[in-house]
């Protein structure tokens, strides 16, 4: 996702940086002058283990080849990293370069991340040394040998070290979210973890309006955030970084009269699927009550996001109470060849997928598949994403909508195919139960469900609601690794 180093740290957790600038070094002959700058971000920290990212700028001479040594003051130890190879000797920790990101051009910035452990405290290095020098913060002048300037790292090394933009929504999206600015640069992708989390992963660090319940996030061609959700009319939100949530109205404000034959005459509603595609904006919705499966679901689109602009494009596919399925909480995949399904589906039989005309986005054909199910018990919010080989199917088993007390949990299945079989990682076919657990409540995370996932520019990210010990509903965020067998986890 597009997170400078302090967004992403602060999805992870609660966020702790510091910068230190860096003096001459002269390793090699080509580089005799040199200076650096360095930005080590702590986030995602947890019982026993945290996530950190390093930014390196060098301000000198170009680097035909960098190693960073630091020492931790508490006893921390590092372990699995990516963009660089990091090894430790006690307190002292090394990270050199790999051979994608051996030079180091002038004004170039290099970035690694790594997992790591701690126990009582986890204090941030207050000093650095690139190639043995310790950083001071000058630039020293180019030496008149240097060697001519490579090429920056790759993009694939890790984020940059600048921090969370500003910018505001342009027409892309709704103009609550506040006066327009520039757009973001884009940040340096930052390479997906492989060893997850010793143990669950709390939501990362939010504010603003960020009571919701069923959230999806769409990014904006002008790199700003629209959230949609469960709420009168479906209510909308909008971020400019991630971290911060505004209220940007409802996407009917004078209402939605034709979902009151599913919804007993209520305002409310449920489960939006919002997504961007061919200029404009696609969102699913579903129109229901309370334990009834006399259920819709409807499609609206819009050029902008905002409140009021939303077209209202008329029934998906409707459930009555002789049938064996639930029409509700949609979610449009495009596949790899441009075809379109609509996944949805709450208790009953499971869930359900259909075809859709990528021209109207409407139902195509009467074919109906199921894509899972535990023999008519808890499991709804199906949210196909596709990442390298394979079609994600996540769901959420157990019970919502009870506050502290409910019982929802976030499940994964896999298929190769957009259309299934869906297995968990014990092989087990999603519509016979399966289903490997990805995030459950935990200390005062309370029925974490309800997800959905996007990828932002350098990063996946998981967006779900949990409920607070008050029983508050929250918006919660953690991004995604995949371990080495391909099998996502929430970090």
């Amino acid at each position: 996702m597009s997170i400078p180093v302090k967004r992403r740290a602060a999805l992870a957790g609660a966020l702790v940086s510091v910068v230190v600038a860096g003096a001459a070094v002269a390793v090699h002959a080509q580089a005799a002058a040199a200076g650096c700058r360095v930005q080590y971000t702590l986030g995602g920290q947890w019982g026993g283990g945290f996530t950190a990212n390093v930014a390196v700028t060098n301000l000198g001479d170009t680097l035909p080849g960098w190693e960073l040594t630091w020492a931790y003051a508490a006893g921390q130890t590092v372990a699995q990293a990516w963009g660089a190879e990091v090894s430790q000797s006690g307190s002292q920790v090394t990270a050199a370069n790999v051979g994608y990101n051996q030079d180091l051009a002038s004004a170039a910035t290099v970035s690694f991340g790594f997992n790591g452990t701690w126990t009582g405290s986890n204090p941030v290095p207050e000093a650095f040394a690139l190639n043995g020098v310790a950083c001071t913060g000058t630039t020293a002048e180019p030496s008149t040998s240097a060697s001519p300037t490579a090429s920056p790292a790759p993009t694939s090394a890790g984020p940059t070290s600048a921090g969370p933009t500003s910018a505001g929504p342009t027409s892309a999206g709704p103009t609550s979210a506040g006066p327009t600015s520039s757009a973001p640069a884009t940040p340096v992708p930052v390479a997906t973890p492989t060893i997850p989390p010793a143990t669950v992963p709390n939501p990362g660090a939010v504010s603003g309006d960020i009571g919701t319940h069923d959230p999806t996030i769409v990014k904006t061609p002008a790199g700003t955030y629209i959230v949609a959700q469960t709420g009168d009319n479906v209510a909308l939100k909008t971020s400019t970084d991630l971290k911060t949530f505004r209220n940007a109205g409802a996407a009917f404000p004078n209402g939605a009269s034709w979902t009151s034959p599913y919804t007993a005459g209520s305002k409310n509603l449920w489960a939006p699927d919002i997504s961007y595609h061919n200029g404009k904006y696609y969102m699913y919705y579903s129109a229901s009550s309370f334990g009834s499966n006399h259920s819709a679901i409807f499609l609206a689109t819009s050029t902008t996001g905002a409140s009021g602009s939303w077209t209202n494009d008329g029934l998906i596919i409707e459930s009555a109470t002789s049938d064996n399925f639930n029409a509700i909480d949609p979610n449009l995949l495009v596949d790899d060849t441009g075809k379109w399904w609509l996944s949805f589906g709450s208790f009953w039989s499971g869930l359900k997928q259909i075809a859709l005309d990528p021209a109207t986005g409407k139902r195509s054909g009467t074919s109906l598949t199921a894509v899972a199910g535990r023999n008519g018990g808890a499991i709804e919010a199906p949210y196909i994403f596709k990442h390298g080989d394979y079609y994600y199917l996540w769901v959420s088993f157990d019970l919502c909508c009870k506050g502290a007390s409910s019982t929802y949990r976030i499940m994964v299945g896999r298929s190769t195919s957009p259309n299934g079989p869906f297995v968990d990682k014990a092989g087990v076919n999603l519509n016979s139960g399966g289903g490997t657990q990805v995030l459950a409540g935990h200390g005062s995370i309370h029925g974490p469900g309800h997800q959905a996932v996007f990828a932002d520019t350098d990063a996946e990210v998981l967006v779900y609601h949990y409920y607070a010990d008050n029983g508050a509903s929250l918006l919660g965020l953690n991004l995604i690794g995949y371990d080495t067998a391909g099998w996502p986890f929430a970090y």
